[in-house]
């Protein structure tokens, strides 16, 4: 090829000369170079807010009139800020105690007799439920782990058969990939 003649790479996109693609400086964001720093503002939001610098309270002011004389989207904007809605909160419902995969079980079905009768919302549920199943995810590894060090104790007395002893000294065998 010569020089300036473009070029396909292993993706199949078009290089230019040089390995970039067209419209495209050599030099941006090459590794270690992500981009704008974080909190970054675009040039329009800074032009806005250098027009906005002197005028601040004079905005909040008037913003602050309008609501007073009720206007509805100037007291929006002052109550959103005043008083902003709730983003997540403690949840007015009691879970019985959880000490076995039942309990989980028992708690569960109280907790979609709540939704059903309007104690709690479906999207607080369904995040109430959420916690359940962690919570009985942990109670079944306790309970599995219990058991196998229970099992693990009872062929130590009992001794193994020479075939599971050899099994044992070669330790876990993994598939290979």
């Amino acid at each position: 090829m010569g020089d300036g003649a473009m070029a396909m790479n292993e993706r199949g996109a078009v290089d230019a000369p040089g390995g970039t693609r067209p419209g495209r400086a050599a030099t941006q964001f090459k590794p270690g170079n992500p981009g704008k720093p974080h909190g970054a503002r675009h040039r329009t939001t800074r032009a806005v807010l250098k027009l906005m610098e002197d005028e601040h309270e004079t905005l909040t002011r008037r913003t602050i009139e309008g609501a007073l004389a009720g206007e509805w989207p100037a007291m929006r904007l002052c109550l959103d800020r005043l008083a902003p809605r709730p983003k997540d909160g403690p949840l007015a419902f009691e879970l019985p105690p959880m000490a076995s995969a039942q309990d989980v079980e028992r708690a569960s079905a109280a907790l979609v007799a709540a939704m059903a009768d309007g104690e709690v919302t479906p999207l607080e549920a369904a995040r109430v439920m959420t916690v359940l199943v962690g919570h009985a995810t942990i109670l079944d590894s306790s309970e599995l782990e219990r058991r196998i060090l229970q099992l693990e104790g009872k062929k130590k007395e009992e001794g193994l058969s020479p075939e599971n002893q050899r099994l044992l000294e070669a330790g876990p065998r993994y598939p290979e990939y």
